[in-house]
């Protein structure tokens, strides 16, 4: 029992932390994999971390929340910003496209190469505020980009904030849209799982539970600290890291 709720402290650390900061929950996951002997998360522990984090965010940035509801202009542009990822995620979940492409290959090589475009889009010096110059040109753009994300180790949070360094976003803007696009996506991940997790009559349980509390915690803490970096560093340290986790799963691949 203590090595199941070992797994489950685990599994949320990794969700908490990699579903907002600019590297592969993804690779991490298989990583995990490795070490746990091929070891698989339920549907329902993966609805109970998608769901702590979903609480963290909106927790976090409730204010905010509050006064998009009184400027209809970024809310909706918020809105257009998460309809292609939740069009082609739904897609993807239907035809069962991302369980056909989530192997360590395809991983390894994502994290690489999004690790490497994370790194050019981070040498754009730029003072842009989302509040100031988000337009209907620009969060499509941020969207699309944002489809990228359903490529296993590409990051979601790292494509979006890649898109809006690119086009000119300061590193905390950047880091503040990818939190409140992730909104819809940790959204629909939770109701997609938990959707699967009934169908497989699987209920909560202290376990379960646990992995709503410790995603969470480690969510917010991440929230919080990782804009507090934003304003003072590059990205270059998860480039750095990307490169290296990389290089660990080629090694597991090629050798």
């Amino acid at each position: 029992m203590l090595l199941i709720y070992l797994q489950t402290l685990i599994l949320s650390l990794i969700q908490g932390v990699s579903e907002f900061i600019p590297v592969s929950s993804s690779a991490h996951l298989v990583l995990f994999s490795y070490i746990f002997n091929d070891y698989k998360s339920s549907v329902l522990m993966d609805a109970s971390l998608h769901l702590g984090s979903l609480i963290a965010i909106i927790h976090y940035f409730l204010r905010d929340l509050i006064d998009f509801s009184n400027n209809k202009k970024i809310l909706n542009l918020f809105v257009i910003g998460s309809l292609p990822l939740i069009i082609v995620g739904y897609l993807f979940y239907e035809y069962n496209v991302y369980e056909n492409l989530r192997n360590i290959e395809i991983i390894a090589w994502s994290t690489l190469v999004f690790g490497i475009l994370l790194y050019f889009s981070d040498r754009f010096v730029s003072s842009k505020s989302f509040e100031d110059n988000l337009n209907l040109k620009n969060i499509f753009t941020i969207g699309f980009f944002q489809i990228l994300a359903l490529i296993p180790g590409a990051s979601r949070a790292g494509i979006v904030i890649t898109g809006s360094r690119f086009l000119n976003f300061n590193r905390y803007d950047a880091a503040k849209i990818s939190f409140i696009l992730s909104i819809p996506a940790l959204l629909g991940a939770s109701v997609l799982t938990l959707k699967d997790s009934f169908a497989k009559d699987e209920i909560m349980n202290s376990n379960t539970i646990l992995g709503i509390i410790f995603s969470y915690i480690f969510s917010y803490l991440t929230i919080k600290y990782f804009l507090i970096y934003t304003r003072n560093f590059s990205l270059n340290i998860f480039v750095i890291y990307r490169v290296l986790l990389s290089l660990i799963l080629f090694y597991f691949i090629y050798f």
